[in-house]
């Protein structure tokens, strides 16, 4: 880490945009975290990643990265070139930030201190920037390259959950090569899932998130159209049975003696949709309930399972843990998110400000916490 006196502030790169299709979504994280980080504590250096891969210099202008008139953003709407690039070298001995255009000579930026990646989904949020950091030796917040690539995969981690004893729902897998090479066969399985477990399912890309490419489906008669749409976000693809009971998450943050858990939320019914997916989430501003309102024992209880599905992951830094309470009165655990949304509606910050950390706390506390953590292994 680069020396630090009393008159240096921590250099933040805030990286966000990405390859995946939950692009938009990282870009307007980034945009509330901008607007949120304390410029007296931190030097900010925003850097965007276009949805082909080119890392951008980018405005450090929160008020362009926001949904307008039901618009969603990008970075190639923000970067200040169309073809400058922003290269973070792979040497852990030198933290220099250079920015570079065709024809010009390169620009040195300054050193880095510490990364906070707003990025979601494959190519950021799944263990390759995680990766790329560690190579490099610059702090970042969140989990390291392991955790991240679990969260990101919900078929292994439920298989990590399943492992450490935590209550999973009935699932089945399709990989890429059994949809490719049989997909009667595939489609037999599923077929054979919804037999034993019943109709309806939902069909959901194993490795995105932000309810992306998730489809219900009642019957038979939906279902190829379903794997298709979960296909064109991720060739291997996860179906589960419906789970009938109440949607509740749980935000767990790393504190100096150890991870804790914030008060309970609960997701209602969504009227205007089927499930709660992307557009009930980001375009209509659906509305969680914080605190949930559950009894003290079933808030204990999620709260214990939240903090035990982070350390069976080996998470760090932050994690929002997603539960359904079934209607027998047990809880089990759909999924978590490594890297959770921080747009003003997302339900982390949310549970956190009710449980007494404000959203620039929890940005500094993620930012500190990352700043005294080592790279490599730990």
């Amino acid at each position: 880490m680069s020396s630090q006196t009393s008159s240096h502030k921590p250099r933040v790169a805030v990286v966000f945009g990405g390859r995946s299709s939950e692009h938009a979504i990282s870009v307007l994280t980034a945009g509330a975290v901008l607007r949120a980080i304390d410029r007296e504590k931190y030097d900010v250096l925003p850097i965007g990643i276009t949805t082909d891969g080119r890392w951008a210099l980018t405005a450090d202008d929160p008020d362009r990265m926001a949904i307008t008139d039901g618009r969603l953003p990008s970075v190639a709407e923000l970067a200040e070139s169309a073809e400058g690039g922003v290269v973070l070298p792979v040497d852990p001995t030198n933290r220099e930030v250079v920015y570079s255009e065709p024809g010009s000579v390169p620009k040195a930026l300054g050193e880095v201190d510490v990364v906070f990646p707003v990025l979601h989904g494959p190519y950021g949020e799944d263990g390759t920037l995680q990766g790329l950091l560690e190579l490099s030796g610059v702090p970042y917040v969140g989990s390291g390259v392991l955790a991240s690539a679990v969260g990101q995969d919900k078929d292994y981690m439920k298989r990590v959950f399943a492992s450490f004893g935590l209550p999973v729902g009935p699932y089945e897998v399709i990989r890429p090569r059994e949809w490719e090479h049989d997909p009667a066969a595939a489609r037999k399985k599923i077929v054979d899932f919804a037999g034993e477990h019943g109709w309806p399912l939902f069909v959901k890309p194993a490795r995105a998130g932000s309810s992306m490419g998730i489809s219900k489906v009642d019957d038979l008669s939906g279902l190829d159209e379903a794997i298709e749409e979960a296909r064109s976000h991720d060739p291997k693809i996860l179906v589960e049975s419906l789970l009938r009971g109440r949607e509740i998450e749980c935000g767990v943050l790393e504190f100096e003696d150890g991870p804790r858990a914030s008060v309970p939320a609960e997701i209602p019914p969504v009227t205007a949709h089927d499930f709660y997916d992307f557009e009930a989430k980001y375009i209509d501003s659906a509305t969680g309930i914080v605190p949930a309102p559950l009894t003290a024992e079933q808030t204990a209880e999620i709260q214990e399972l939240a903090v035990a599905a982070f350390e069976a992951a080996s998470c760090e830094g932050l994690v929002r843990a997603d539960f359904f309470l079934q209607d027998n009165g047990e809880f089990v655990i759909n999924e978590i998110n490594t890297l959770p949304g921080f747009t003003p509606i997302s339900m982390y910050p949310r549970m956190w400000q009710e449980s007494g950390v404000s959203y620039p706390e929890l940005i500094d506390r993620l930012l500190q916490a990352a700043l005294q953590r080592s790279t490599g292994l730990r």
